[in-house]
């Protein structure tokens, strides 16, 4: 078939925008065939384009070669038609120009299509692979073309309330030094400077500080990061952060700036309204309550500690639990008893097993007594006093983990999630937390060191500072968290910009004069020519518009995402390069020996 040439025709409307207030009016619209239907005499066409859908309407009254054209139309062919709008004789009320249709005069095929490997609908049941291998035809879907539309927007307003509140948009290198920040670099060959690597940056964190230092003391940027690291539902090699640092600020003056813009970004794009200030928990109070320093808090559900109610009890796996230094922790299920069986209890405790607990004690009431798994071993007094503990009554179910304290909180916090899922009892909502007071150090039980848990810039708090040397677990940081529904949005800190305490916290990390001075002597030397107090924090974009959008997966937010092992299966990336690219690099490869 000829396609036709567009000629003077040009596109007034979109397909989803037509109204009733257009019936009688000339239109042009362009889009893609969502189906034809040929019923003989008469043909109609769902024409599809960002916006919607819009009926066209071909019949007796039509010039005959526009019928033609109508009539050899098929799905996914591009078109443009001309025509006046008129009212449907029959409804469609899922569309909301499902009253309207468009008489056609004039008729452009300006692509042909062959059959798609699957059909363009909003919902599909299509598995994801083959989506991502055609992924220029998924994001054809109205439901991802709603998505990236949402990210335009949630971009757009971000840019006009930092641009409001004095903050300047500055972009930074992607091709940097390789240095320490917690995950592996992508490493880039640099083709003149033979065996040296550029980094792509897994954050700007070090030019934004150089930023602070050069007088810019509002900065913000839309930053590309990248990390080498193993994937999940909110990962991605590459992924977009809204990165900002302020001078002359104390961790206040930066929640304050992120509240009201979160406060702005949700009334905006959503027209929902988040109450400020956001509660904050320390991390502490965060883990002890819900095992986790990222918690839900759109549910209950908080951890109860029974280890001293137990502790000289006859059950043995509690109170030797207790005596080897361990606890005794509890999360109460209310009204679960119905869906947890005991079967169904088993099932938790392979959950549990398989994240590090030994096992799962448990109290399921049912009948006027409760079904306990170790009650036989325990008093009448003890056990009550659990209850009383605990919250239990008739219909619940106590889920216990006895074991070291780390392994209790993280396995209670990670059940407490798959019970609440189960239990359908998580309120659709925006429930932002900050997490502050962050440990500086975390114990490492294979080195037997202790290992530091942020950025080598990240300030200790002030009454810390004499514990670095002698009393690491007694060191907490000028660190801080934005959660949202339990992810992580953000992470941030008050940075270093003592030289002296900044030499102190590389020794602490344990890198040498020379290390120290290797991979970062040029930002700490420009810390010797006057620093300001400075602080900042990065907020995922990605995950945010995920959560905006409630999306199960990040990469229905990503226009061109990676799969699990990193690789984009609709362009092939990575894929092997030649030998003569290889050679500009001096690059020897060894794939069997890599293998």
């Amino acid at each position: 078939m000829k396609l036709d040439r567009m000629n003077s025709l040009k596109r007034t409307d979109y397909c989803g925008t037509v109204t009733k207030e257009q019936i009688g009016k000339e239109i042009t619209v362009c889009g893609w065939v969502q189906r034809q239907r040929d019923l003989g005499g008469l043909i109609f066409v769902d024409l599809r384009d960002r916006t919607g859908i819009l009926q066209l309407a071909f019949d007796d009254n039509t010039d005959k070669t526009v019928f033609e054209k109508a009539s050899a139309l098929r799905s996914e062919y591009v078109v443009m038609a001309t025509g006046t709008i008129r009212m449907r004789s029959s409804i469609n009320h899922e569309i909301p120009t499902g009253e309207l249709e468009l008489e056609v005069t004039k008729l452009l095929i300006l692509g042909e299509a062959i059959t798609p490997p699957f059909e363009i609908l909003p919902e599909t049941d299509v598995k994801e692979d083959l989506r991502l291998k055609y992924r220029y035809l998924d994001l054809r879907r109205a439901p991802l073309q709603n998505n990236i539309m949402l990210r335009h927007k949630i971009v757009k307003t971000t840019r006009d309330y930092f641009d409001e509140n004095g903050f300047i948009e500055i972009e930074t290198p992607t091709l940097i030094k390789s240095t320490p920040e917690g995950a592996r670099d992508y490493l880039v060959p640099s083709r003149i400077h033979k065996g040296s690597f550029f980094a792509l940056p897994q954050s700007p964190q070090m030019y934004k500080q150089l930023l602070m230092l050069s007088g810019f003391d509002r900065y913000m940027q839309i930053a590309r990061c990248y990390r080498d690291e193993d994937l999940r539902a909110d990962r991605q090699p590459e992924f977009t952060q809204i990165d900002l640092e302020m001078s002359f600020v104390e961790m206040e003056d930066v929640f304050s700036i992120a509240e009201g813009y979160v406060k702005r970004l949700f009334n905006e794009v959503l027209g929902v309204d988040i109450k400020t200030p956001l509660p904050r928990l320390t991390y502490t109070e965060a883990m002890e309550n819900y095992g986790s320093d990222k918690p839900d808090t759109r549910f209950d559900m908080k951890i109860k500690d029974i280890t001293d109610i137990v502790a000289d009890c006859g059950f043995g796996v509690f109170s030797d639990t207790v005596k080897n230094g361990g606890v005794v922790k509890a999360i109460n299920a209310k009204n679960a008893a119905s869906v947890y069986t005991r079967k169904e209890i088993d099932k938790l405790t392979e959950e549990a097993r398989g994240i590090g607990a030994k096992g799962l004690a448990f109290i399921r009431w049912v009948e006027d007594e409760p079904n306990c798994s170790f009650a036989k071993f325990m008093t009448e007094d003890e056990m009550k006093a659990i209850y009383e503990r605990v919250g239990a009554e008739k219909g619940d179910v106590v889920l216990i983990i006895s074991d070291k304290k780390s392994t209790a909180l993280s396995v209670l916090g990670a059940l407490r999630l798959t019970v609440a899922k189960r239990l359908n009892i998580i309120p659709d909502q925006f429930n932002f937390l900050w997490i502050t007071e962050f440990p500086f150090f975390e114990y490492n039980e294979e080195t037997g060191n202790w290992d530091a848990m942020h950025h080598p810039f990240t300030s200790p708090l002030d009454e810390c500072i004499e514990y670095l040397d002698t009393n690491p677990e007694k060191v907490f940081a000028k660190a801080y968290d934005l959660v949202l529904n339990g992810v992580e949005l953000s992470s941030g800190s008050i940075r270093i910009t003592d030289p002296e305490l900044q030499a102190k916290m590389f020794s602490a990390l344990g890198l040498t004069d020379e290390e120290a001075e290797q991979k970062f002597g040029f930002l700490t030397n420009a810390f010797r020519y006057g620093a300001p107090p400075h602080g900042g924090m990065g907020i995922g974009l990605d995950r945010l518009v995920m959560l905006m959008v409630g999306a199960e997966s990040i990469r229905d937010v990503i226009a061109f995402p990676k799969v699990a092992n990193s690789s984009e299966l609709m362009s092939g990336a990575p894929a092997q390069v030649d030998e003569a690219q290889l050679r500009d690099l001096a690059i020897i490869t060894d794939t069997e020996k890599a293998d």
